[in-house]
């Protein structure tokens, strides 16, 4: 049974997760735990403990008052996503690499008939086409090509570099885009749990598309053509998914890019993910009633411009390295249509599940008597899976004991070192002859031990100096 917060002298550290709510970065959620944290009396022995240690090892005074409880996540949740985010707190964060490496759960809709730059519903549309023809039938039959070992290759906005440049500035540019190697990712299971008939949702297509340069970038890498060229021959039916070339920073085991949080869109609709590269401005919007879906063969120019184009709900268990809204873009792609991410929410990564043993947002808000024994409850467990002891933190007045002893001890070393000097090699002349390191005796003996032992040094005057006196 975990004890009181208050009463506890013992510092605590490791794994928990939390529900991270939506439109909230990954590292803003780290950064608000954090506030809560350095004021907290369950976290007060890991900060005496660190500061203690910056004293022992004499660090700037600057670190040690700017000390912060250390935080770390185990893998980013965009803004619009919601679902289990891994923390690490102290010792916690040199383990979140295994976090990052195990399997994952994630509920998403994808919403037929468009694409955008950022596979997602707050990018900005590359190109429409027909989606009458999609079925319930025809998505489950395209889902069985999707299990088991894939290949995927990036978004076409994705922050991912190639060759030092980020894969969106080479598309927004709209010059020549180097090629990039797909990656093998597994996909454990894959199901459509809800069809989601056009005219029953509230899922909408961007309104915002992309034009210019940056459309064409766009359509090189996406096999997205001319809006009006829907022939066979527009469909690129290449591998799935894209691949991690350079990370962006967010996989550190401390916090970083801790930006303000996005700006809520004016509607409370399921929350969407953007993988790539997060558009806070250009946030999905409700639609307005309207004819609920194009004849298969009618040309993508024709479509209503509110469409009502058919939905799916889809749960999928993958492996490292899986991004759900390149699923989504190339299931449409499979179906002779496109296809984006219009919702996901991460149910379960590693042991962490979400009603089972992650920790609620709304907990922090309720204050530290309701949060504060939940979150000391999952570190204890951690530490104790781990076979971690708990460091017991001694008592102020022996550690100021231990401190005067230290600074006893360090204050002989400092004097001892005063004596030290560099090397000078001189001449009769009195002209620096070498280079190196030699330490003079607190006697003046030259470092010869003692008594007239040393070697001294003559000067211009013709007098040796040795033992402390002139000869």
């Amino acid at each position: 049974m975990a004890s009181s917060p208050k009463e506890s002298k013992k510092v605590i550290e490791g794994i928990f997760a939390i529900n991270k709510p939506q439109w909230q970065s990954s590292a803003g959620v780290l950064r608000d735990l954090q506030t809560h944290f350095n004021t907290s009396a369950l976290f007060t022995p890991w900060l005496d403990s660190q500061r203690r240690n910056l004293v022992l090892s004499n660090a700037r005074p600057k670190n040690i008052r700017n000390l912060q409880v250390k935080l770390g996540h185990g893998g980013t949740l965009d803004p619009l996503a919601t679902g289990v985010l891994i923390v690490g707190v102290g010792r916690g964060t040199k383990t979140l690499q295994r976090f990052l490496e195990c399997t994952k759960t994630y509920e998403c809709v994808v919403l037929f008939g468009a694409a955008t730059d950022s596979y997602d519903a707050v990018g900005k549309v590359v190109g429409k086409k027909p989606y009458g023809h999609v079925t319930r039938d025809m998505v489950e039959g395209a889902l069985e090509g999707f299990r088991g070992k894939i290949m995927q290759r990036p978004s076409v906005f994705s922050a991912l570099k190639v060759n030092g440049k980020k894969m969106y500035e080479y598309a927004r540019a709209g010059g020549e885009i180097p090629e990039v190697q797909a990656r093998e990712v597994e996909v454990r299971e894959l199901e459509m749990v809800e069809w989601l008939h056009p005219g029953s949702h509230s899922f909408t297509w961007p309104k915002e598309e992309v034009d210019g340069v940056e459309k064409v970038g766009a359509e090189k890498l996406m096999g997205v053509r001319d809006p009006g060229d829907v022939g066979e021959d527009s469909l690129e039916t290449r591998g799935i998914k894209r691949t991690r070339l350079e990370e962006a920073d967010e996989d550190e085991d401390h916090i970083t890019n801790s930006g303000s949080h996005p700006k809520k869109p004016k509607t409370d609709d399921e929350p969407a993910m953007s993988g790539a590269l997060p558009i806070p401005d250009a946030q999905p919007e409700a639609s307005v009633e309207a004819p609920n879906e194009a004849p298969q063969n009618q040309s993508i120019t024709n479509l209503s411009l509110e469409p009502k184009p058919p939905a799916a709900r889809l749960r999928m268990t993958v492996t490292s390295g899986f991004y759900v809204r390149s699923l989504c873009h190339d299931l449409g792609l499979a179906l002779n249509t496109f296809g984006l991410m219009s919702s996901l929410i991460r149910t379960r990564q590693g042991d962490y599940s979400l009603k089972e043993n992650v920790l609620e947002y709304s907990d922090l808000e309720a204050g530290p008597e309701v949060w504060e024994p939940k979150v000391q409850q999952h570190l204890e467990a951690f530490m104790e899976k781990e076979g971690w002891e708990q460091e017991a933190v001694i008592e102020d007045e022996e550690w100021r004991e231990k401190l005067k002893e230290l600074m006893k001890d360090r204050k002989e070393g400092d004097r001892d070192r005063s004596f030290q000097g560099g090397r000078k090699n001189w001449n009769g002349n009195g002209n620096k002859k070498g280079k190196g390191r030699n330490y003079y005796s607190k006697d003046m003996n030259g470092g010869g031990g003692g008594g007239g032992g040393g070697s001294g040094w003559k000067g211009k005057h013709g007098k040796n100096f040795r033992g402390g006196a002139f000869n």
